[in-house]
């Protein structure tokens, strides 16, 4: 701020207060603002005018004068530079690093982690619990929050990057949805750019929704593009890709926990033992590293894999040898309900 400014409101300071001296101003100015709490915070709105900002914070614990405080902010000249956004002040803030905190925009943040494999719907009851997240997304059907979010039409599992994602508190829930479907529109184009040449995979819908599968398949990182060839082997060949958590996924919230053998026998359009190919859509939200197994799987002749319960999974490429894997490692358990 210029010495003119400070002159001025020196001027106006001492006006306002008792001793009226100009040296009270400059100590005001460095002077630490009691606050009613250990921490004070204030939402800024958008288009919000520098006299509201200032009755916000004395309003909200900042134990000074607004008529003062919004003095400040206009002869400092730097009024109009006030951001909107979510702020949070702690002891030992001035009048001065208080109004560079909101012309800088620099605000607190809370965050939110959406982990790979979750669906949509276990994505929704994150946000729901999210710290200071307005939840503008409760009571709209999948099909609603889509066309909110300017996907109208596009089934929402699979089409949010699991990642952690900051926001400003009081921000919209829809606001955070909106940037987890541009991320991972923008992740599943460049995956689909670099593809192999040779994949069964004609759209990058369909790889979005391999992708899915070697997601919830995968329990060791190191076996990715393992479990992404065997899929890819199968769809090449003509094979149902029979893999359980498309059946689970396909029986929604009726299913238990436990997978009956009656499970794999009821046709539905995610029951990959009755029907062939691809499920119609994602069956859970595949990160950055499923997304680039299913287009660039490892080379290898494997149509089968089975838990070895460690995590790791034992690969075969005839139905004998899968068989032995499957005594050896899961007993008593049918041979050939895994992939």
């Amino acid at each position: 701020m210029t010495l003119r400014r400070v002159l001025v409101l020196c001027l106006l300071v001492a006006a306002a207060l008792p001793a009226g001296t100009a040296l009270a101003a400059w100590w005001w100015l460095q002077r630490p603002l009691p606050l009613a709490a250990a921490t004070v915070e204030l939402s800024v709105e958008p288009g919000t005018p520098p006299r509201e900002v200032a009755q916000a914070w004395v309003s909200a614990g900042v134990k000074t004068e607004p008529w003062l405080l919004y003095q400040w902010f206009r002869v400092s000249g730097e009024a109009r530079r006030i951001r909107a956004g979510s702020y949070e002040l702690e002891p030992g803030v001035t009048p001065r690093t208080l109004l560079a905190k909101m012309v800088q925009g620099d605000e607190a943040f809370e965050r939110v982690r959406l982990i790979e494999g979750w669906t949509f719907r276990q994505f929704r009851a994150a946000l729901a619990a999210a710290p200071q997240l307005k939840p503008a997304s409760v009571g709209l059907s999948e099909a609603e929050l889509m066309a909110a979010i300017g996907l109208p039409g596009v089934p929402a599992e699979g089409r949010f990057h699991p990642d952690t994602y900051l926001y400003s508190r009081g921000v919209s829930d829809l606001t955070v949805l909106r940037r987890a479907a541009e991320l991972q529109a923008r992740r599943l184009a460049e995956v689909w750019a670099e593809r192999a040449a040779d994949l069964p995979l004609q759209t990058p819908e369909q790889a979005l929704v391999l992708a899915s599968i070697v997601e919830k398949e995968t329990g060791r990182a190191a076996d990715r593009g393992k479990v992404a060839a065997v899929f890819v082997n199968r769809l090449r060949r003509g094979m149902p890709l029979q893999t359980d958590p498309t059946v689970i996924y396909g029986l929604g919230e009726a299913f238990d926990g436990n997978l009956r053998k009656r499970d794999l026998q009821t046709d539905t359009p995610y029951n990959t033992y009755t029907r062939p190919g691809l499920p119609p859509t994602p069956i859970a939200m595949p990160g950055l590293a499923s997304l680039r197994a299913a287009v660039q799987p490892e080379r290898s002749d494997d149509l089968y894999f089975v838990a070895r319960g460690d995590g790791s999974s034992v690969f075969s490429e005839d139905l004998a040898t899968h068989n032995r894997a499957v005594n050896q490692f899961q007993r008593g358990r049918a041979a050939g309900q895994k992939p």
